[in-house]
């Protein structure tokens, strides 16, 4: 065994379009044009995924961890936990709501589950940015003040996106992605989010979407000024894109006929995700756009066909993952 892949779960998203399909080459079996998320890699009650390949095909993510726990993540970790990783593709065709995840010291609270996560910016187009903080520090009276005149927009910062870019989004931290941004996200296992505004838009029954205006105000952090972005675009070698108690997210871009372990220095489960070009790990080919779960007990042996990009995110199998995350 060397890599496990999976069906992606595509979700209809009023901001979404048709990028998945296009840039990825997937047929992707949902009748609409506004495809805005392909959740990769889920382990959750209502999303599984389901693998397709080695031993483990057509079996969900929870029973094969539940079943292999050892080989799949390793000693420390327990079948009865949930895998701590959530990774989606996000076509953002339109700009997504401006939103905030709640952080650990209020989630429980609010109800929900804190969710920090990682933007990679693999297209963009000329026009496309990104929200991130304020501009300058901010009072929660005075952000709610804008909110009410729909003014919101001009107490937030944002920046140009382009491809390679990179940013940690914090839970507690103000964001939205503009249209023209085709992003992957590699976040906590969470689905909390609170909308904070959604730029007066409405479904086709001229319905606004649910805001959480007071769980934002709660969640918030009015200090978060002026974030800047890691462009990678021109990196060779490895790059550290992320590294927090929650996961660790490294940029690779080598060069054709270049053959790697990843388990050298590494002992960990770990998650490859090709964005260009075209690599073989062990006798397995990834497609651009493809996740795949390289396994403790696997070698993770990666030959280079072509120049290529691909992260590998790991240390997500740790003692603080281990605690908050019992299955739900």
């Amino acid at each position: 065994m060397t890599i496990i892949k999976f069906e992606p779960i595509y979700k209809e998203r009023p901001w979404g379009g048709t990028s998945l399909g296009t840039f990825f080459k997937r047929e992707i079996k949902l009748d609409s044009n506004k495809v805005g998320e392909s959740w990769d890699i889920v382990d959750r009650n209502e999303a599984q995924s389901i693998a397709l390949n080695d031993l483990y095909k057509g079996m969900p993510l929870r029973e094969i961890i539940a079943n292999n726990c050892d080989t799949i993540m390793g000693p420390i970790w327990h079948k009865e936990v949930r895998f701590p990783i959530l990774v989606k593709w996000l076509d953002c065709h339109e700009r997504l709501s401006l939103q905030v995840h709640p952080p650990e010291s209020i989630a429980s609270e609010l109800l929900g589950e804190p969710k920090t996560e990682n933007w990679y910016v693999a297209n963009a187009t000329e026009d496309a940015g990104l929200f991130i903080g304020f501009k300058e520090a901010t009072k929660k009276e005075y952000f709610k003040k804008a909110l009410a005149n729909k003014d919101a927009e001009n107490l937030c910062h944002r920046i140009e996106s382009k491809e390679g870019d990179s940013v940690l989004i914090e839970s507690g931290r103000i964001h939205a992605i503009d249209g023209g941004n085709l992003i992957l996200e590699i976040q906590q296992n969470s689905d909390t989010t609170y909308r904070v505004y959604d730029w007066e838009r409405v479904d086709q029954n001229n319905r606004p979407r649910t805001l959480h205006i007071e769980e934002s105000l709660k969640s918030i952090n009015f200090s978060d000024i002026n974030p800047t972005l890691l462009n990678t675009q021109d990196s060779d070698g490895v790059l550290t894109l992320a590294d927090c108690k929650f996961f660790r997210i490294r940029k690779y871009s080598l060069k054709k006929g270049i053959k790697i372990n990843l388990k050298v220095a590494e002992i960990d489960c770990s998650i490859i995700h090709l964005i260009s070009g075209s690599i073989q790990i062990g006798t397995d080919l990834i497609k651009i756009g493809e996740q795949v779960l390289s396994p403790f007990s696997s070698e993770c042996d990666v030959t280079l066909l072509k120049d290529s990009v691909f992260l590998v995110t790991d240390q997500f199998v740790n003692e603080y993952n281990l605690g908050g995350l019992v299955s739900n």
